[in-house]
């Protein structure tokens, strides 16, 4: 039972669309309670004579009623809520992926720290993590395992953005606390549970390209995640296609499959003047 909502693909984004469907349920079982009694009252004692019908003041039970009910109504709700918002901002200290998300204007740069502990490095220096960025021809591709916990580190290199996939039903600011990483980061934790590929979008608006500033998330297999991150080591930090050589490499399509890059060059349109002449 969905009514409408987007089947979530991460274990935090079904107990998410558990609690609104069934706080919807929750408001149409009050809605159709209240209505009822509306209408029930209505019929019951419209007006059937000229008789005054006898005045009665105070009711002490229905007084209690209204009054008790609704606060075990807000207070289950409440406690739902609380439940479900501790666990969808619950960070484990050892998950078993670690990824650092650096948002700038107008891209995403992709940094796996740890793998299960262990930390994911370049063979050539020993101490720079994996990682790839996007550019003007081509979207970062976030590459995460099936059923395995990964964290996400945020950190933005000037305004804030936000880290917004709309089949994880989540969205987190990444917010500039400064230059470098620090203590202060946002992060947020996940397990996805349907293998795919998502879109991901910046959520916040950031100047002039916000609206062009994508990303796509692939999940996969442990096996194809773990190909990946050997086949991008072996591509080297210099290599400007290294993403794309290692999601081939790994059995993937080389490019995002779910959006495409958008031309940034402000020359290669035509004023609206030109491309309609006639102003129709």
């Amino acid at each position: 039972m969905r009514w409408g909502w987007p089947s979530g693909v991460t274990k935090q984004a079904e107990e998410m669309r558990v609690l609104w469907t069934w706080a919807g349920v929750a408001a149409l079982a009050v809605g159709a309670l209240v209505w009822g009694l509306i209408f029930w009252c209505c019929i019951r004692y419209r007006k059937k004579s000229d008789v005054l019908p006898r005045q009665t003041k105070y009711n002490l039970p229905i007084e209690i009623v209204y009054s008790i009910a609704p606060f075990f109504v807000i207070a289950g709700l409440f406690y739902r809520t609380a439940v479900v918002e501790n666990n969808v901002n619950h960070l484990s200290k050892n998950p078993d992926v670690l990824i650092r998300v650096d948002a700038f204007k107008w891209n995403w740069q992709f940094e796996y720290l740890e793998d299960h502990g262990k930390k994911t490095v370049y063979a050539a220096d020993k101490s720079t993590a994996l990682s790839t960025v996007g550019s003007d021809n081509e979207i970062p591709v976030l590459v995460v395992p099936v059923h395995q916990s990964v964290q996400i580190i945020e950190h933005s290199e000037d305004v804030v953005h936000s880290f917004w996939v709309p089949e994880f039903l989540f969205k987190r600011d990444v917010i500039p606390y400064g230059p470098d990483h620090t203590s202060e980061d946002n992060r947020f934790q996940f397990e996805a549970v349907t293998e795919g590929s998502y879109v991901g979008r910046c959520a916040e608006l950031c100047g002039t390209y916000h609206s062009q500033m994508n990303f796509e998330v692939r999940v996969v297999s442990a096996d194809t995640y773990q190909k990946y991150l050997v086949a991008l080591n072996k591509a080297g930090e210099d290599n400007p296609a290294r993403q794309s050589e290692a999601l081939q490499a790994a059995g993937m399509a080389p490019y995002a499959t779910t959006t495409h890059p958008f031309n940034t060059d402000r020359t290669a349109r035509a004023p609206s003047s030109a491309q309609n002449p006639t102003g129709d």
